[in-house]
């Protein structure tokens, strides 16, 4: 049974209210599956207006399964999957992102992935979601994997003809994403706000916010959704940090 009728709804209602925030669960980077589903349960009690799933290497099968079922149990927000090739769907999850990498060499990335993993989605009754995907340097492992061909972080209109490329093409979000953790931070605010400003579909900003006041800056620079993860990972008291990540989002709109 759907617990939503349309999470793509959903969450453009609630844009348009407020920027959002999505916390994004990578089941291999924590302890055990135990850990988190825990991280998962605390980030939709403190704020997180959705919650993903996923990774760019080895989150499939039973993982993916106990994960996502746990967290759609405990949890009154969506459960999005965060594809990092075709094992990423279960049955579980509320949606997915049906993302295409833009700029990726391998066209398998751009529409192969795509075409074999849609039988399966289809049978599942899994909501799609359709992403435009770009990643900007370093890119991390996704970059990696993806053969990314990866925006160089001081050229934010390349980023921007991707994007609206995305738009063009009938992409209901745009996706950027400079990779797990990178040591150069997140994507430049001058890069978001160029992006941000061209296009008219919601646009996500991932990897490399870590902190409730970085959130704040890229919101601010136009993001209408960011994606966290790698904070939560260690962190000892995810509802408290969450709810500082909502709670400065909420003071820009």
């Amino acid at each position: 049974m759907k617990r939503f009728k349309s999470v793509e709804k959903y969450i453009l209602e609630r844009l348009e209210q407020k920027s959002l925030l999505f916390t994004l669960i990578d089941p291999l980077d924590y302890k055990n599956l135990s850990h988190a589903t825990k991280v998962a349960k605390a980030c939709s009690e403190s704020g997180a207006d959705a919650v993903l799933i996923g990774g760019s290497i080895g989150v499939q099968g039973d993982i993916l399964d106990n994960v996502a079922k746990e967290a759609s149990e405990n949890s009154d927000v969506p459960v999005i999957l965060f594809p990092g090739n075709i094992g990423t769907v279960t049955k579980y999850a509320d949606a997915i992102y049906y993302m295409s990498l833009l700029n990726s060499r391998d066209p398998y990335w751009i529409s192969g992935a795509q075409a074999l993993a849609t039988p399966v989605i289809k049978a599942a009754g899994i909501e799609t979601l359709p992403v435009g995907y770009v990643v900007v340097e370093p890119g991390g492992t996704v970059g990696f994997v993806g053969d990314a061909k990866r925006i160089p972080r001081e050229k934010p209109e390349l980023a921007v003809a991707y994007a609206l490329a995305a738009q063009y093409m009938g992409f209901r979000f745009v996706l950027t994403d400079c990779g797990s953790n990178p040591k150069a931070g997140h994507i430049p605010l001058e890069m978001v706000h160029a992006v941000s400003s061209a296009i008219d579909v919601p646009y996500i900003v991932a990897g490399g916010i870590r902190t409730p006041e970085q959130a704040k800056n890229v919101v601010a620079a136009g993001a209408d959704i960011i994606q966290v993860g790698t904070a939560l990972e260690n962190e000892t008291d995810v509802q408290k940090l969450v709810s500082s990540f909502s709670k400065s989002m909420a003071k820009i709109k």
